[in-house]
């Protein structure tokens, strides 16, 4: 018994070590603040390849905070992480209750990452489900957190989250499903979007599953009506607006 506590605990420092060590060598993030920073990643496609994407105004499709309607940023907010201006990157509770669920079920399904943590992700790590990138995505999050603001993080975020088959980013995706710009959304189209961040490769892949996406959109509607992004008049037009799914069912059934 002593042996295997021995060994156990030599095993446990090796890895805290390893993981000390994996920090200390993350990127630095003080130079996303800057505005006119660019750099490329790499994102996957939905066959598995990898291409270069640039994060930045030298992206066509790059679309600054202000551009930005308040509904879109206040859907991810809402739907994603309701906690986004009170936490510093990461929401302990959520880890908790991640954490409980993902030991009942033997698995690593559930992640309770924040924007934050999100935007950490896409910007400097991999997708694969481990402890050790979780660990370096909360890190990443909480550096993030003290050297931007809440409102550079959320353009971060909504420039580079996965929208659709090699769309990338809020700007591609309001072209690629409206044809315009995302300053031109309307709180549907924005709800719609918003919807689709889950997982628009599967289960909120409007290719697959676009009355699941409208269902989710009018939840999201209704949590911007409650917030008071919206108010009442705006919320009704917003759910009668239906010109936005007939445009998506022509582009989703070409």
């Amino acid at each position: 018994m002593k042996k295997i506590i021995f060994y156990l605990s030599i095993a446990v420092t090796a890895y805290l070590l390893y993981i000390g060590i994996s920090l200390a060598m993350m990127p630095p993030v003080s130079e996303l603040a800057d505005k006119k920073f660019n750099t490329t990643i790499q994102v996957k496609d939905w066959h598995g390849n990898y291409h270069p994407f640039v994060v930045g105004p030298k992206n066509r499709y790059w679309t600054p905070s202000g551009r930005i309607p308040a509904e879109m940023k206040w859907a991810v907010i809402l739907a994603e992480d309701s906690n986004f201006y009170k936490h510093e990157g990461f929401d302990v509770k959520a880890i908790k209750n991640a954490i409980k669920y993902d030991l009942e079920k033997k698995s690593l399904k559930r992640g309770a990452s924040t924007i934050t943590q999100q935007a950490a992700k896409n910007l400097f790590l991999s997708r694969e489900k481990t402890i050790t990138r979780k660990v370096k995505e909360i890190y990443l999050a909480y550096r993030m957190e003290q050297e931007l603001t809440k409102g550079r993080i959320i353009e971060l975020y909504l420039n580079v989250v996965e929208l659709g088959p090699m769309v990338y980013g809020i700007g591609h995706g309001a072209q690629y499903y409206f044809g315009k710009p995302a300053s031109a959304l309307t709180p549907r189209e924005c709800a719609f979007l918003a919807a689709m961040l889950p997982g628009p490769r599967l289960a909120y892949n409007p290719y697959k599953n676009l009355g699941k996406v409208l269902k989710r959109s009018n939840m999201i509607l209704r949590l911007l009506r409650q917030k008071g992004v919206l108010d009442e008049a705006e919320y009704q037009t917003a759910l009668l607006n239906r010109r936005m799914s007939a445009g998506c069912r022509r582009k989703l059934t070409r």
